[in-house]
């Protein structure tokens, strides 16, 4: 009965985020479809018409590509920043011994796809790209896991999970350090200040969703103003929502009782609208059940199946239309960087790593669970894609060479992947 009230809210995750990677794989389908079709231009026109507003004093206008990688990622950035605080305070990274498993194959799976790549990559044009390899998309990897069913432990997918979550924080750091523009350090300041503030009264157990509201959005313009990817607000606002519950689960049961006895007992048949007292009861049933939610869990709620069913295929519909023409219009050396570093690099990475820390005691493979096993996880992590892509714009940015040869090696690469991965785990977990 407990390892169902345990299991029973990961699996809801898992299945929604296994769905997500199924509307990603047919965004993704048609966005190289309609790019190589003869109206490929209309697609490529579509991303560029630009939206915005202007005054006399001021214009913010921005092509539609920008408003979904700087506007509509923040959201999904605004989520992984969730994940990662609840993950770190109550989830599976909340003591080193839950931790020591994904954290030493996530850094595994970082640095050796990063020292792969530069170690074979030989243009200097081409060295910012080596950020590109080190992420995994959890939603294309956890869809591949679903496929092969209940062969797979359910150990090994939590395990997946929390590696994508570390790896994704990772990246998150390697954007916020490296892929940011010259700074405007006083518009920095204020943004910062704005997150003090949240902070603040997050310590004090105070939380308000409409100031958290209009201070993100003043926090993701002043971060864009200033040179710091808007992205990385998304996440900093989220480790500053509050975690806690106002109210006793206890408490609120008995209130709830007394609250919906009440308004059952001023029922009148006779009327088809309720009394002042009825909508005053429902008011008070309403306040409790904030009092009695995370405002983190309840965010996190409303939010995931938003960015696992529009944002995320949004953006690989807007961003995944890339033109397969091998030859003076794309890269080749770095198509093939990028594919080794996300094929080799992670699997050699991630299956190294964890045994060594194997062997040393560092870490346990968790039940049921075979290295064979992490060995295929191993290939899966190789599925690169939305951060992946994401870090290619910011790499790369107006040179489309670069940046389409770049998305061809991320859909190359993280097609072999997940394929090597799927014949792995299916052939090594038959039961």
């Amino acid at each position: 009965m407990i390892d169902k009230l345990l299991l029973t809210p990961f699996q809801k995750f898992f299945k929604i985020e296994s769905s997500s990677g199924i509307l990603l794989f047919i965004a993704t389908i048609l966005a190289i479809i309609w790019a190589n079709s003869p109206f490929g231009d209309s697609y490529q026109n579509l991303w560029q018409y630009k939206i915005g507003f202007s005054s006399q004093s001021f214009e913010f206008s921005k092509p539609l590509i920008l408003w979904v990688n700087d506007g509509l990622m923040a959201v999904f950035f605004f989520l992984i920043g969730l994940e990662i605080k609840r993950e770190m305070m109550i989830g599976e990274l909340n003591t080193p011994k839950k931790a020591a498993f994904p954290i030493v194959a996530a850094i595994g799976g970082m640095t050796a796809p990063v020292l792969l790549f530069f170690i074979l990559n030989k243009n200097p044009e081409t060295s910012l790209g080596w950020g590109i390899p080190m992420a995994t998309d959890i939603a294309f990897s956890l869809a591949i896991l679903s496929v092969l069913g209940k062969r797979i432990p359910i150990s090994l997918k939590i395990f997946l999970t929390a590696f994508a979550i570390i790896d994704d924080l990772g990246a998150v750091l390697v954007i916020a350090l490296f892929y940011s523009s010259s700074i405007n350090w006083m518009l920095l300041v204020y943004a910062l200040g704005l997150l003090a503030v949240l902070f603040i009264l997050s310590y004090f157990k105070i939380y308000a969703k409409y100031m958290v509201f209009i201070f993100g959005i003043a926090v993701w313009l002043l971060f864009l103003k200033s040179g710091i990817h808007p992205t990385i607000a998304g996440v900093l606002l989220a480790i500053s929502i509050p975690i806690y519950r106002r109210a006793d689960i206890h408490v609120f049961s008995k209130k709830i009782c007394a609250l919906t006895d009440k308004i059952r007992d001023l029922d009148d048949t006779s009327t088809p609208i309720l009394s002042k007292e009825q909508i005053s009861h429902i008011d008070d049933l309403e306040s409790w059940v904030d009092k009695v939610q995370s405002p983190l869990q309840h965010l996190e709620h409303k939010l995931h199946s938003w960015v696992a069913y529009v944002i995320m295929p949004v953006f690989a519909f807007a961003n995944a239309g890339v033109i397969f023409s091998f030859g003076k219009n794309t890269d080749v050396s770095l198509i093939i960087n990028i594919i080794l570093a996300l094929v080799i690099g992670n699997a050699i990475g991630i299956s190294t790593f964890s045994w060594i820390g194997k062997k040393t005691g560092l870490i346990e493979l968790p039940d049921n669970t075979k290295f064979i096993s992490v060995i295929g996880i191993s290939f899966l992590a190789g599925i690169g894609f939305t951060m992946s892509i994401f870090i290619a714009n910011l790499a790369f940015g107006e040179n489309i060479l670069l940046l389409e040869s770049a998305k061809i090696g991320i859909l190359t690469g993280s097609l072999i992947s997940g394929t090597i991965g799927y014949i792995i785990l299916k052939l090594t977990n038959k039961n």
